[in-house]
């Protein structure tokens, strides 16, 4: 293979501006451009490593992975010469051990040099020449990039007032100077902007939580599984989604030490394949069903601990309601049908779920009598239609076990991490918002469209009523504008009338779906290109830099950088930087470190020469959500009303809406379901989980990891050969929201009846309005769930025929 341009196999490779251009497509992008894929890739690196063998100079840096909210922090070991990344390996650090594992990264990292060096990158400011949408963009300078941005900030907050701003939720950086708290730092500045609450990922299980436990702390550390005997990974796919780096390798350990781990999912996952012992397939959004009549049988088999319901909870039976609510329907009640007359048995959930009624029996008497046992709730089951629902019967099934407050026990929930909630992740000061009025996340396009018209009842705090309708959007380092948010059809028809949002300015590092339907781009530069810092995903306890390996290219410039070019604009470079450059404020973040939840972190000078670029801190002895609770729940009370468990919420009860915010976890079928008039049109449930190509919709234009995991659609062969659909096939998969045809790939280890179209790949529709890449959210809705008004996105009915 010949090697384009200057770049040659010998010791004397030229470093400059345009050679990093060449290199960029030579090491991080070639072949993108060049034809087939296949069978070119081992050939490039067979050069790669000739170049990296041979040139002088070459440099090991350990760093943190860019972080784009994978579920993961890893380190990479960079091999670098003259500000070029020639190969990425993983944390090579010799202990690796329980207490301190090492922090290994997934193919997603170990292939961003495709991504690092790709060559359709956004390199200058532009603004948009043609219609929104159609991508039709010129090169613009700095400058008036930032009087563009001005002009327009300051014409806004005059005529509609700062509730009209919006810098919307994002997650595609994560290192403390890149992200979208760097504009949330400078509109609070400059009088605040509309406020939001939740996210896309946590909406109901962040919600929900805290109405059985009173606090979002209800996992132990993850050292601690070793001591599990019996693990549940209720819709949790860890080996791809991660969860927290290395989540796979704790519950590894915790098979060797014996445990018996069991998957339920409606897919064969990576997670099930790898990690469990067995795999049951389950219909999505049935899990209450299911989590119930194991409670069934769990109690009706008296394999519930009586004392720690009796010492710890409320709501269980007529013993133990609150006052005043003595005839209302308990826990107990539901279970056994007292006011609806259904049991909820094993046979009554098997219609329902599909799972044998046998096997459900089996596994609630497995869980039950396996104490100490984890039941680990995935977030894709609260992403769903009533999504607060399985959240909550995730939480009572460990109370009535006695699995709360117990070594190799798990409460459930959301599950941050004992003692101190885990990680920080963003440090970076925002500030207060002077603007107090806040909207659910997923509600922005409500916002947009009737933002006056808001109130309670849409979720709006903080004002009885919003000022105006979103006006202008700030989006920085999200997708969010078309991709990842629901039903993308209609966002597409919000987001290009200009009467209804006048100005959308977009930040980022490529020209996504998103930024077509911008005003004015800006590009954002990659993490190697500047400072950063990151701490655990959730769970861990280490503090990992992110030195800047090279100088920002062409005009790029790191979110931070475009932001206090933009303070300054407004005459608040000071306010706005404290006089602190991005490694300065790295500096400050691991200040504030060691003076919170790492006393003995070194400093950044200390932590670059010794080059491991983790500090870590070992845990020995694993700390156990409400270990002091269930000792003495009188001396320790929860933050809850009664001070106990609440399998029963007085508070839920009062918000007087039983049939969709019920006192007691129950099973509510779904408003798109296989039981309703919508399956008659379109029988198939979809899904979209979360793909090891992507993070979300980042790497979606990886040619490594898209070659690994082709953007497909999975479907069983029993509802193909219903289709005359063979493996391979191209497939029109579609609803009354949207259309779109890719490759189909039948596989058994998907339930019948049910499709799974991976989330986050790129929106391309075609002339007639057919998405030909495959993004789910074409076909999913904007309803929102009732108590968290969080998104529903994985609540689908579809039909899929033969293109």
């Amino acid at each position: 293979m010949k090697l384009p341009g200057s770049v040659k196999k010998n010791k004397d490779i030229a470093v400059d501006r345009r050679c990093f251009l060449k290199m960029g497509v030579v090491l991080g992008g070639a072949l993108m451009t060049g034809g087939p894929l296949s069978g070119c890739i081992g050939e490039l690196e067979k050069h790669v490593s000739v170049l990296v063998e041979e040139a002088d100079g070459m440099k090991i840096i350990r760093a943190g992975c860019p972080s784009h909210n994978c579920g993961g922090r890893c380190v990479l070991t960079l091999h670098v010469k003259n500000d070029i990344i020639f190969r990425i390996e993983t944390d090579d650090r010799s202990a690796d051990t329980l207490a301190d594992p090492q922090l290994r990264a997934c193919i997603r990292g170990r292939s961003y040099r495709r991504r690092q060096y790709h060559p359709d990158r956004l390199k200058y400011p532009m603004k948009r020449t043609g219609k929104r949408g159609e991508g039709k963009f010129e090169r613009i300078s700095w400058d008036e990039a930032y009087d563009i941005m001005y002009t327009q900030i300051k014409r806004v907050k005059e005529k509609y007032g700062n509730q009209a701003i919006l810098v919307p939720y994002g997650t595609g950086s994560y290192n403390q100077v890149g992200g979208r708290q760097t504009a949330a730092r400078l509109m609070n500045l400059l009088g605040g902007s509309l406020g939001y609450y939740n996210s896309y990922s946590w909406a109901c299980i962040s919600r929900a939580t805290p109405y059985v436990y009173g606090t979002s702390v209800t996992g132990n550390q993850r050292q601690d599984w070793v001591n599990s005997r019996y693990i549940i990974m209720w819709g949790w796919n860890p080996a791809e989604m991660r969860d927290g780096t290395n989540t796979d390798f704790f519950i590894k350990k915790a098979r060797e030490n014996g445990a018996r781990v069991v998957c339920i999912d409606p897919q064969m996952t990576m997670s099930a394949v790898s990690l469990a012992d067995e795999w049951i397939p389950i219909r999505p959004g049935t899990d209450v069903a299911m989590m119930s009549a194991m409670a069934h049988v769990i109690i009706s088999e008296n394999l519930h601990d009586r004392d720690f319901i009796d010492r710890c909870c409320i709501g269980f039976d007529k013993s133990q309601m609150p006052v005043g609510l003595e005839n209302e329907e308990s826990y107990h009640d539901y279970i056994f049908g007292t006011y609806d007359k259904v049991p909820k048995t094993p046979r009554w959930a098997e219609a329902i779920t599909g799972v044998p009624a046998e096997t459900i029996a089996r596994i609630g008497r497995e869980y039950g009598s396996s104490k100490p046992a984890v039941l680990y709730q995935g977030y894709g089951m609260q992403r769903r239609a009533y999504g607060e629902q399985p959240v909550i019967a995730g939480c009572v099934l460990p109370a009535i076990t006695g699995n709360v407050g117990i070594p190799g026990g798990w409460a459930g929930g959301i599950a941050l991490q004992a003692d101190d909630g885990g990680p920080f992740w963003n440090v970076f000061p925002t500030g207060n918002n002077p603007v107090s009025a806040r909207i659910p996340v997923f509600l922005w396009t409500e916002a947009v469209l009737r933002g006056t018209e808001m109130g309670h009842g849409d979720g709006l705090t903080g004002a009885l009523r919003l000022e105006s309708n979103v006006k202008l959007i700030w989006c920085v380092a999200s997708n969010i504008l078309i991709n990842q948010h629901a039903d993308v059809n209609r966002t597409a028809k919000i987001l290009a009338d200009e009467n209804l949002v006048e100005f959308i300015a977009f930040q980022d590092q490529f020209m996504t779906p998103s930024g077509k339907f911008a005003d004015l781009v800006l590009p954002a530069c990659m993490q190697f290109e500047s400072w950063g810092l990151e701490d655990g995903w959730k769970y861990g306890d280490e503090v990992i830099i992110m030195p800047r390996i090279a100088a920002p290219p062409w005009e790029t410039k790191s979110d931070y950088n475009i932001c206090a070019g933009l303070s300054e604009r407004f005459g608040l470079r000071q306010e706005y930087t404290q006089g602190r450059d991005e490694k300065g404020w790295i500096e400050w973040a691991i200040d504030l470190y060691r003076s919170t939840r790492f006393p003995g972190i070194p400093s950044l000078d200390e932590l670059e020469k010794e080059n491991t670029g983790v500090y870590s801190r070992p845990v020995t002895d694993p700390a156990v959500a409400f270990r002091d609770f269930r000792k003495d729940p009188a001396a320790n009370p929860l933050n809850t009303p009664s001070g106990k468990v609440e399998l029963f919420s007085e508070r839920l009860f009062r918000m007087g809406n039983p049939r969709e915010i019920p006192a007691v976890p129950k099973y509510i079928q779904e408003w798109e379901s296989p039981f309703g008039e919508e399956s008659i049109r379109h029988p198939l449930q979809a899904m979209g989980h979360h793909y090891m190509a992507r993070v979300h919709s980042t790497h979606d234009n990886v040619d490594w990891l898209e070659e690994a995991f082709p953007q497909r659609l999975f479907m069983n062969p029993i509802d193909a050969a219903e289709r005359g659909i063979k493996d391979g096939d191209d497939v029109h998969a579609y609803n009354d929201r949207g259309r779109m045809i890719i490759p189909c790939r039948l596989t058994p280890k998907i339930m019948p009846g049910v499709v799974n179209i991976p989330q986050g790949a790129w929106w391309t529709p075609d002339a007639d309005g057919v998405d030909r890449r495959g993004c789910v959210n074409v076909l999913t809705s904007h309803r929102w769930t009732p108590l968290a008004f969080g998104n529903a996105q994985h609540t689908i009915m579809v039909q899929v025929e033969k293109a």
